[in-house]
């Protein structure tokens, strides 16, 4: 699966040919480099390892730093392995968004969402609430009601829709498209939204 590792710039809109306005959300990809090449026969499948975004020399360990220096590049602050990549690069290369994309070619965007911490259930399930305060009802418009259980099972089943941390978790949006590539700043327009703030590491992947 080819990609490319890039970081979110922001969101913004911008006209299709036919005059409809677009909301996108613009990545940062800057060519990344090839940090670790695997093979079949040596670690049972293929693979590309990428790495971007220069890191200090101080903030990197020295098993990472043995690792880089087989590569012949540079600490890298964030590495993604990509399977069964389709373009033939050596240790140090570098692979560009347009070596991976076109205008108009459906990805998939990879992402953490933002951390919004522990939450009731209205905000984190979309819960209504009780909807009015007739019959008695006091401050129970956010309660998230009964939950089920009673003198059997008596306990709570795994997977119930309760408060708790809400966020900061991996999310894979599908089906966005290429809308616009600009090579000579490294940024391509993707449709729609895509999870992360702003800064944040984004795997692009066809």
């Amino acid at each position: 699966m080819n990609g490319i590792i890039g970081k979110k710039v922001g969101m913004t809109s911008v006209y299709d040919e036919n005059g409809k306005m677009i909301a996108v959300t613009v990545i940062e990809a800057e060519p990344n480099v090839v940090t670790q090449v695997k093979v079949e026969d040596t670690d049972n499948y293929n693979a590309l390892q990428l790495g971007v975004d220069k890191a200090k020399i101080k903030n990197t360990t020295k098993p990472l730093m043995g690792h880089f220096k087989n590569a012949k590049t540079d600490p890298l602050r964030k590495m993604v392995e990509f399977r069964d990549f389709e373009i033939d690069k050596n240790l140090g290369d570098t692979i560009s968004m347009e070596d991976v994309f076109v205008e108009g070619d459906v990805v998939n965007a990879i992402g953490i969402s933002k951390g919004k911490g522990f939450q009731g259930v209205v905000k984190r399930h979309g819960f209504h609430g009780v909807g009015d305060m007739t019959h008695g009802q006091k401050d129970r418009q956010r309660a998230p009601g009964s939950i089920g259980a009673a003198s059997y099972p008596a306990r709570v089943f795994k997977g119930m829709r309760m408060a708790g941390q809400t966020g900061n978790r991996r999310v894979k949006m599908q089906n966005l498209k290429v809308v616009k590539m600009l090579p000579e700043k490294n940024l391509i327009l993707i449709s729609g939204a895509i999870p992360g703030h702003k800064g944040s590491y984004v795997i692009i992947e066809k």
